[in-house]
C-alpha cells in the first residue's frame, strides 16, 4: 500500500509539473525564436534602407554596420544592389527567397526546417530605391540584403531552458518521493498496527490489540477488531475450561470402570463371563483411547498457544526414548538415521510437535510387524526442517491415503487392534496450525512414510 500511495503522489505530481512547466518551456521557446526573427529582420530592413540611398555616406555606413554585425553576432551580412553599391559585401547566392526580394519585394525567413530551427536563419529582404516624396513601398527594388544568421547560441539556450527544468522537475519529484514516502508511512501507520494485531492473532497469541489510533475510520476498525478479539478470546477460555472439564469427567468414569471389569475378571470362574468381561474392558480401552483423542484434537482446534522457537533434535530423541520400550517389546527396533544439529530450531506450539510425534510412532508400531524397524530421519531444506517416519507395514493405497487425515477413519494394523482414527487428524490440525504441513507416501522398499514439515525458526546472529 505505500508503494501504491508512493506512486500515486509522484504521478500527480508529475502531471502537475508537466502541466506546468512544459507549456512555459514551449513558450519560452518560441519567445526566443520569434525575437531572434524580428531583431535580425530588423537589422536587416535597417541596412537595406542604406542599400537604398545608394549614395556614398549610406554605402560606406552599410560597410561598416555590417563588419560590426559580423564581429559582434553569429550572423553574417550580405548584399546585392543595381547601383554597385557596397562592393565589399558578400553577395548572396541566386535562390527563390533572392528572386522573391529583387522581383516581388518580398522579404522571407528561412529557419531551414519546420522542426523549431536549423543550423542558421537566413533573412532576405529588399532594399527600394529612396525618393523624396514618394512611398518607399512602391518604389522600385534596386537589391537585397541577406543576413545568414548562425542558430548555435540560440540551441544553447533551448537547452538552458529545457535543461534547467528538467532538472527542477527531478529534484521536485525526488522531493515528492520523499514527501510521499513519510506521508505513507504516516497514513499506513494505524494499518501496519492492524497488521501486526492480526498476525500475533494468527499465531495464536489471543492477547494481542491494537492501539486506536489514526483517522476516525481506522480507529473504528481498530476498536471492532479489538471488541471480536475480546470476545473470541472469550469463547477460548470457555472452550478451555470445558474441555478442560470434559477431560476430568469422563477419564475419571472411564477409569473406575476399567477398575470394575478387570477386578470382575479376577473373581469369575466361568469362562464364558470372563470372556465378555474381556471384551468389555477392550471396548472400555478404546473409548479411553477414543476420548484422549478428542481431547486433544480439541485443544489443537482451540489453538491456545503461538508457535516459538523449539529444539528439534531434543524433541526427536526423548520421543523416541520414550518409545523404544514399547517398540522393544514387540522387537521393533526405531532407529534416527541422520544426525540432527542440536542447534536446529522450529516454530511449534510447546507440546504440539510431542503429541505429533507421539501420534505417528503409535501408528507406526501399530502397523509394523515383529522384529521390523521404524526409521526416523530429519534435515533441514531450505526455511523448512523434514522429519520423515518411515515403517515396514503393509503401506496404504492412493484411496486410504486421501481419506488417512479424516476422523474417525481407521486402517486396520497388522497387530489386528484398530485406532480410534483420530490420530492422523490431530497430527494434520496441530502442524498446519503452527505453519506446516504433513503428507503420506509410500516408503522405498515397501511400508509407508509420513513426511512432516515444519517451518525453520531463524538463527540469532551471535
Amino acid at each position: 500500500m505505500n508503494r501504491q500511495l508512493i506512486r500515486s503522489y509522484i504521478l500527480l505530481v508529475a502531471v502537475a509539473i508537466f502541466l506546468f512547466t512544459v507549456p512555459v518551456a514551449f513558450t519560452l521557446t518560441q519567445q526566443l525564436r520569434d525575437d531572434t526573427a524580428v531583431s535580425v529582420r530588423r537589422e536587416a530592413a535597417t541596412m537595406a534602407l542604406l542599400l537604398g540611398n545608394d549614395d556614398t555616406i549610406s554605402c560606406d555606413a552599410l560597410e561598416q554596420m555590417a563588419r560590426a554585425y559580423t564581429s559582434e553576432t553569429p550572423g553574417s551580412v550580405q548584399a546585392t544592389a543595381a547601383g554597385g553599391c557596397a562592393p565589399d559585401l558578400p553577395r548572396p547566392r541566386r535562390d527563390a527567397a533572392l528572386t522573391r526580394a529583387l522581383e516581388d519585394g518580398t522579404p522571407t525567413s528561412d529557419w531551414g526546417t519546420d522542426f523549431i530551427w536549423g543550423r542558421q536563419l537566413v533573412v532576405t529582404v529588399p532594399a527600394r530605391e529612396r525618393t523624396a516624396g514618394q512611398d518607399s513601398r512602391r518604389s522600385p527594388v534596386v537589391g537585397a540584403v541577406r543576413i545568414v544568421y548562425g542558430t548555435s547560441d540560440m540551441t544553447a539556450r533551448f537547452w538552458q531552458i529545457w535543461g534547467f527544468r528538467a532538472g527542477l522537475a527531478v529534484l521536485v519529484l525526488a522531493a515528492a518521493a520523499a514527501i510521499g514516502a513519510f506521508a505513507a508511512r504516516r497514513i499506513t501507520a494505524p494499518l501496519r498496527e492492524l497488521n501486526a494485531m492480526a498476525s500475533k492473532f494468527s499465531d495464536g497469541d489471543l492477547t494481542a490489540r491494537s492501539p486506536v489510533t489514526g483517522p476516525p475510520e481506522t480507529q473504528t476498525l481498530a476498536r471492532t477488531l479489538n471488541q471480536g478479539a475480546e470476545r473470541l478470546d472469550t469463547l477460548v477460555a470457555s472452550q478451555r475450561i470445558f474441555v478442560a472439564d470434559a477431560s476430568h469427567q469422563l477419564r475419571t468414569p472411564l477409569t473406575a470402570l476399567r477398575l470394575s471389569l478387570d477386578n470382575i475378571a479376577d473373581g469369575v470362574d466361568d469362562e464364558f463371563v470372563r470372556e465378555d468381561v474381556e471384551q468389555a474392558t477392550a471396548e472400555v480401552v478404546r473409548m479411553s483411547r477414543l476420548v484422549n483423542g478428542l481431547l486433544v484434537l480439541a485443544r489443537a482446534e482451540a489453538k491456545v498457544t503461538a508457535a516459538e522457537p523449539l529444539p528439534v533434535r531434543d524433541i526427536v530423541d526423548e520421543r523416541l526414548t520414550v518409545w523404544r520400550p514399547a517398540a522393544d517389546e514387540r522387537g521393533v527396533t526405531i532407529a534416527l538415521r541422520e544426525s540432527i544439529d542440536g542447534r536446529l530450531l522450529v516454530m511449534a506450539s510447546p507440546g504440539a510437535l510431542d503429541q505429533v510425534l507421539d501420534n505417528v510412532f503409535s501408528n507406526a508400531l501399530e502397523v509394523s510387524p515383529d522384529g521390523g524397524t521404524i526409521t526416523v530421519r530429519a534435515e533441514a531444506r531450505g526455511d523448512e526442517v523434514v522429519l520423515s517416519v518411515l515403517d515396514e507395514g503393509p503401506g496404504m493405497s492412493d484411496a486410504d491415503k486421501s481419506r488417512a487425515f479424516d476422523r474417525f477413519w481407521r486402517g486396520q494394523g497388522l497387530t489386528g487392534r484398530s485406532g480410534s482414527g483420530l490420530g492422523l487428524a490431530v497430527v494434520r490440525q496441530l502442524v498446519t496450525d503452527d505453519g506446516g504441513t504433513v503428507s503420506l507416501r509410500d516408503a522405498p522398499g515397501g511400508g509407508l512414510c509420513v513426511e512432516i514439515r515444519l517451518r525453520a525458526a531463524p538463527r540469532s546472529a551471535g
